[in-house]
């Protein structure tokens, strides 16, 4: 069993006291924000409270835990860039502008950053990344639950503005209903222009 404290406890360990964490949110849809999260927990943490992959969770439990981190939690940074910056600086540039502005939303600076996945956004203090890190580490694993959950808001509140796509279920993500959704209604103002699905390429070409 992954020890989800280990990668914490070690670097508190060599004095890096204030470690954050830090996800995303919405790369794959084809609709809406992509959102990333920062959590710095205390050194003190010895438990996880069922704090996990925010994929290995159900919404419930996401719900549950999200007030749980808030409160345990030293700090939380959030940040969203919406579908217009993603189409302007591309999806990946996005994500790191996402994780920038969650670490910059922090209440004070991190000694360290840890980081989902394999690539680092441009910050100005010292970043590790760690490959499924939300997996692996307590403090990416909750930035994973902020940032998904928040997410999901996002598109709940986007349903009622445009129920006819049914945001509210798939949250943007290339679904059945979702693409004859747009077969049907065409794109809305918040779906990405710059991300071509395959089965709906006649669609997005005659955007050119």
């Amino acid at each position: 069993m992954i020890d989800l404290l280990h990668h914490e406890h070690q670097r508190w360990q060599n004095g890096r006291q204030i470690v954050a964490g830090v996800d995303e949110a919405g790369r794959g849809p084809l609709a809406g924000p992509v959102v990333a999260a920062a959590v710095v927990f205390p050194p003190s943490l010895s438990d996880t409270f069922g704090i996990n992959d925010s994929k290995k969770l159900s919404p419930k439990n996401r719900e549950r835990l999200k007030p749980l981190i808030e409160d345990i939690a030293l700090a939380i940074g959030v940040g969203i860039v919406d579908h217009v910056d993603i189409d302007r600086i591309n999806i990946l540039q996005a994500t790191y502008k996402a994780m920038q502005i969650a670490v910059q939303q922090l209440s004070f600076t991190p000694d360290l950053v840890l980081i989902d996945g394999r690539g680092i956004p441009d910050l100005e203090m010292p970043c590790e990344s760690i490959i499924k890190g939300d997996s692996k580490s307590v403090s990416i694993a909750a930035a994973s639950i902020i940032a998904k959950v928040t997410r999901d808001h996002i598109m709940i509140d986007m349903h009622e503005k445009f129920p006819q796509y049914g945001f509210a279920q798939h949250k943007g993500y290339g679904t059945k209903k979702h693409i004859q959704a747009i077969r049907e209604h065409g794109l809305s103002p918040i779906h990405r222009r710059s991300f071509r699905p395959r089965a709906l390429m006649d669609i997005y070409d005659d955007l050119e």
